[in-house]
């Protein structure tokens, strides 16, 4: 995931300022099942901290212990782990571990394509075989630009590829700035996401009234700036103010995000979007299907952390196009 990359790349320039080196594992294949699948990626550095994780925690240690021989060789290697025998996850992962090494203008492109919510891509080389080989290793591509994890890296004929599209960090837009809006930022930022908070000048707040958040704007309805809500947002309007509610859903109307949630019970959202098709009778009726009011699922939600926890959860459930359900009643495969 986006995200997860991002935070690796971070980690990775503070360990440049103490010059320590770093290996990079990806998970480029996988038989059966196991916690996690291809694509994701973790950092080990020479100090032997790691950031991220390729399973729930048990394939780590074995990560990092392979690890040392590209510290030493600067040769990239495939490793393999057997979970059958020893997760109970009935899969065996392939693992790419390469030097990590992206040049600054690597880092700068990157950091473009972040900004701007860019697509890119990575694609891994690698084997079905343990041990070390050339040409294995991974190459981004971005902004017309194809660059390597490492350097004097060349792509060798002849080997398998794992391919990953990635798209732009997912982003939460909060428009309120109460005590729930507080929690539903802190859970944002755990998760990953990008959060901005949106609040109107006569509120009083910062952002540093919202751990976590990456942006704050204080901002009347009519001056709300949409042009960067995609498909990869999604958007809480929370200020308890019916009156506000409606102006921000007017300044929303023409926006396509991936999911909007309107807090308070169902009747206050008929009365809302009665009155926001009274007030703009063109309106797009695809608008409305990314309506969700009340906000959240059906959990039993009663704290500000709960109502979080339930928001999210619906969240989830909209944009990773799943009806919600226990597991246990799950007919097939966790991630089928």
């Amino acid at each position: 995931m986006t995200h997860e990359f991002k935070k690796i790349i971070r980690a990775y320039l503070e360990a440049q300022k103490k010059n320590s080196k770093a290996v990079l594992a990806s998970v480029v294949h996988l038989e059966g099942s196991s916690y996690r699948r291809p694509g994701v990626r973790m950092l080990i550095l020479e100090d032997g901290s790691m950031i991220g994780a390729v399973s729930g925690g048990c394939v780590e240690k074995e990560v990092k212990r392979q690890a040392e021989s590209v510290f030493k060789t600067h040769t990239a290697k495939i490793m393999t782990y057997d979970g059958r025998y020893r997760l109970g996850c009935e899969g065996i992962l392939y693992i790419l571990l390469e030097p990590f090494s992206p040049d600054r203008e690597f880092l700068e492109l990157f950091a473009r394509v972040i900004t701007r919510r860019e697509n890119f891509a990575i694609s891994s080389y690698y084997q079905k075989q343990e041990g070390e080989s050339e040409g294995l290793g991974s190459i981004i591509q971005f902004d017309g630009s194809a660059m390597a994890f490492q350097s004097y890296y060349s792509i060798k004929t002849g080997l398998l590829v794992f391919k990953e599209e990635m798209k732009p960090c997912f982003k939460l837009v909060i428009i309120g700035a109460e005590h729930d809006a507080v929690q539903l930022c802190l859970l944002g930022a755990y998760m990953g996401w990008e959060v901005t908070v949106v609040a109107t000048p006569l509120e009083e707040k910062t952002i540093s009234d919202f751990q976590g958040a990456e942006e704050f704007k204080n901002s009347l309805p009519e001056e709300l700036e949409v042009s960067s809500i995609d498909q990869q947002t999604a958007i809480v309007v929370m200020t308890h103010s019916y009156a506000k509610d409606l102006k921000y859903l007017l300044a929303l109307k023409d926006t396509q995000p991936a999911y909007l949630g309107l807090l308070g019970p169902a009747r206050r959202r008929e009365k809302l979007l009665g009155e926001l098709i009274e007030r703009t009778p063109d309106i797009a009726l695809d608008f409305f299907d990314s309506i969700h009011g009340p906000a959240g699922l059906n959990i039993g939600a009663e704290t500000p952390q709960e109502i979080a926890i339930a928001i999210f959860s619906e969240i989830l459930s909209v944009i990773r196009d799943q009806a919600p359900m226990m597991l246990k009643n799950k007919i097939g495969g966790i991630h089928s």
